[in-house]
């Protein structure tokens, strides 16, 4: 395999019972990981305010005023809607380095997207272009080791997107992305002694994905 040994699927279950999970699958309030284990809440509204993510009562009024991933916007008399995603690195793996929103659309039949950069570890802020620059973070090949000092044990941020058409479906989704580690293949080649394989990439960057929201006109 060449990124990864195998993923994860999450769901956020009001009760760790058959029925519970479930419901949240039929829900779609779901995301996979590359195998990390990080969690990812990702909520959308026409209501929610500027700082939601700040707020101690978040998944609270993010359910009352919005709805989860795997959910539907309808109408919003032409308001842009505002996302809310909070995200906390597995202790175990590295820590993370930025969120991301992706935006698909259709022009004239061609499916369109874009990735922000939405909240990035490090004090980085994105570019005009939608990007944050590398926070520079890197792991010792020879030993595994992550360099400390860099990315973010939690990341969160209340977002508009700066494009929205309100006439044109969209769809979004997260993504979120951890520091390098190295990759399987690299942790096997220390184990039996050898060089790592040069045929593939040393490291990898873990990372997790949100079932999306749905943006429909009213």
């Amino acid at each position: 395999m060449r990124f990864s040994t195998g993923g994860l699927t999450g769901v956020w279950a009001e009760k760790n019972t058959r029925e519970a999970i479930w419901d949240a699958l039929y829900a779609r309030e779901s995301y996979g990981t590359s195998g990390t284990r990080i969690r990812v809440r990702f909520f959308g509204s026409f209501d929610y305010p500027a700082d939601l993510n700040k707020n101690p009562d978040l998944i609270k009024l993010a359910y009352a005023q919005g709805v989860p991933m795997g959910g539907d916007l309808k109408g919003g008399a032409g308001k842009p809607p505002r996302f809310v995603v909070w995200a906390t690195r597995d202790p175990d793996s590295a820590p993370l380095q930025k969120v991301q929103i992706v935006k698909g659309w259709v022009v004239d039949g061609k499916p369109m997207a874009k990735i922000y950069d939405v909240v990035c570890s490090d004090g980085i802020k994105a570019g005009a272009d939608g990007a944050c620059a590398d926070n520079g973070a890197s792991v010792d090949i020879a030993t595994c080791k992550i360099a400390p000092g860099k990315g973010a044990g939690e990341l969160s941020t209340t977002w508009t997107d700066p494009a929205f058409d309100p006439k044109t479906r969209a769809v979004y989704y997260v993504r979120v992305l951890e520091d390098p580690v190295c990759r399987w293949s690299t942790y096997d080649a220390h184990r039996l002694k050898v060089d790592p394989p040069k045929a593939v990439p040393a490291t990898i960057r873990e990372r997790a994905w949100t079932s999306p929201i749905w943006y429909t006109p009213g």
